[in-house]
């Protein structure tokens, strides 16, 4: 990249340059919203939604859940913006330690609280509005946020009309997954000093977007978690990665699962099991060869509308669409 043009995006307010976001967003012919959700343990959350223009009415809800180290306000909400153009009502929060919500940066100590948390918000969101009361309603995560899905399947499995599963943590790939004994050790230190950033891993941003140009600005969020894992995370999502991956056979929710052939974060042969061994009929797998971790933005332009293509057309499958491309 040229060096006057790195100078400019490194000055991006936003991910997709200048312009203001209610102006963006009435360019995208669509409605955004933020507010704050009160857990059950007190903790404050905060919350987007990404609406169609009110003159549609929408076609289905997607309850939407980012990855580690990730938030709702920077490029995750490519995805949301693309789906509320095609018709959806799309919602998510930022998890707790991540993003504008509350709890230490990074910090971890439960994902079944953190699937708690997102599942009695968007239970929030259809008591609070009877128009999406009705609407097929699906669950959406990537990464982290895609493992949080299916924990949220388990824990009421009769809500959602199906979940996209785009490069599922179920398995954490072994090119970033400690080497025994670490993990021993790991749980062993977490007990006593549970949010110590500790942790010798790589960053992860540079393993999952391809694209130099959109690794530059994805470094530019000003809300991205830049320090190493902390111990508790790290034991916590070690100890749910092999929880999941025991329970592929539980899954009995339709699905499609998006992986990268060289994700190097996540393993997509286990994406592959998860397809061969879940239990429901309607399930779909794509793996698409060389593609990264960061599907919906790190990749091309090319790849990333792919990979969006394949996730409407299953949606408005579901949702009694007929496909729109943008």
């Amino acid at each position: 990249m040229e060096e006057e043009e790195e100078k400019l995006v490194q000055s991006y307010p936003h991910y997709w340059g200048f312009t203001p976001e209610q102006d963006y967003y009435n360019h995208k012919g669509i409605r955004g919203t933020k507010s704050e959700f009160r857990t059950a343990r007190g903790l404050k959350l905060f919350t987007r939604s990404w609406l169609p223009n009110p003159t549609i009415t929408p076609r289905a809800v997607v309850f939407m859940v980012h990855g580690y180290g990730n938030d709702i306000s920077w490029t995750f909400q490519a995805t949301p913006i693309f789906l509320a153009q095609s018709g959806f009502a799309c919602f998510a929060v930022d998890l707790q330690g991540h993003g504008h919500s509350e709890g230490l940066k990074a910090f971890v100590p439960s994902v079944n609280l953190v699937a708690d948390d997102c599942l009695s918000f968007f239970n929030s969101i259809k008591q609070q509005n009877p128009q999406f009361q009705h609407l097929p309603s699906f669950l959406f995560g990537e990464s982290m946020g895609a493992a949080i899905c299916l924990l949220i399947h388990f824990l009421s499995p009769e809500p959602f009309n199906g979940a996209v599963l785009v490069a599922p943590m179920c398995k954490i790939s072994d090119s970033v997954r400690p080497r025994w004994p670490i993990p021993q050790i790991l749980t062993f230190l977490a007990r006593f000093f549970p949010t110590l950033p500790i942790v010798p891993t790589p960053d992860l941003l540079f393993k999952s977007v391809k694209v130099p140009r959109k690794k530059l600005i994805a470094n530019m969020n000003p809300l991205r978690y830049r320090g190493k894992p902390r111990l508790g995370t790290v034991v916590e999502l070690l100890r749910v990665t092999d929880f999941l991956n025991l329970r592929l056979s539980d899954v009995n929710l339709p699905f499609i699962v998006l992986h990268g052939s060289a994700d190097a974060v996540t393993d997509p042969d286990v994406s592959r099991e998860l397809y061969r061994e879940a239990r429901t009929l309607d399930k779909t797998v794509k793996v698409y060869d060389g593609m990264m971790h960061s599907l919906l933005f790190g990749e091309t332009d090319e790849n990333v509308e792919i990979v969006r293509n394949d996730v409407l057309s299953w949606l408005l499958a579901r949702s009694g669409g007929e496909t729109r491309l943008q």
